[in-house]
């Protein structure tokens, strides 16, 4: 199986996924920006389930808070408070405060001013923020900018190295095996960022529900074609 076939294959047996999530009425009514939701879900959903994110974004929506102005400005007890179901909630309203501050005064809260720039120049500013590591900046450039860059996870790895797809412990490695292959196939940028998004949220949801720690393979929909199983 290469990336292509596992793209297909998981998409026709998993249908598509309509990631990331996020409340396009609720930026509406408050005259927000949606991406900004993305981006406190990327950095909220570290070292935890999207169920406990969902909670703590909407006890943000409920105080009228999901805005970057709105973050920079609240206090930061109150913050810890109200994202406490995501866990580390003093780590990430730390972090949801030093982003939300250096959007302030480096871009004046326009996040299209923030995505107009290159690709890997605004990935280096990402991971130069405390708080913000590889998979998190990925995210929030992937889902929130539309860049064409693919997001690597303890899913992703652990799929390649049953199938096995590509066998590296370096999320740089993988992260170039994905794109080069796909994009020598998906030549359009627009539809690559749809593909990059489809696909990890397609490699999320097989690994949260059959390619575990302990997989489950009997019922795996891609079982045939991963050694692990077959072996």
């Amino acid at each position: 199986m290469n990336t292509i076939e596992l793209y297909r294959k998981l998409l026709a047996k998993l249908g598509p996924q309509g990631w990331w999530p996020f409340d396009e009425e609720y930026h509406r009514i408050n005259n927000s920006d949606a991406r900004f939701e993305i981006i406190v879900g990327s950095i909220l959903t570290q070292n935890t389930a999207w169920e406990n994110v969902k909670k703590a974004i909407d006890n943000l929506k409920k105080e009228r808070l999901l805005s970057i102005d709105g973050i920079n400005k609240v206090k930061l007890e109150f913050l810890e408070e109200l994202i406490r179901p995501s866990g580390y909630y003093h780590q990430k309203a730390i972090r949801l405060k030093n982003l939300a501050s250096y959007l302030v005064e480096n871009y004046n809260s326009n996040l299209d001013v923030l995505f107009e720039k290159e690709l890997y120049d605004l990935r280096r500013e990402l991971l130069e923020l405390k708080g913000i590591g590889r998979e998190t900046a990925d995210s929030i450039l992937l889902y929130a900018g539309s860049k064409p860059i693919f997001v690597v996870d303890a899913y992703t790895m652990r799929l390649c190295n049953h199938i096995p797809l590509y066998i590296s412990d370096s999320y740089d490695d993988v992260q170039r095996f994905f794109q080069d292959n796909l994009k020598s196939f998906f030549k359009d940028e627009e539809k690559l960022v749809d593909v990059y998004k489809e696909l990890h949220a397609l490699i999320v949801y097989l690994g949260k529900t059959w390619c575990r720690v302990k997989p489950i393979c009997n019922t795996c929909p891609i079982r045939e074609d991963c050694n692990y199983y077959t072996s």
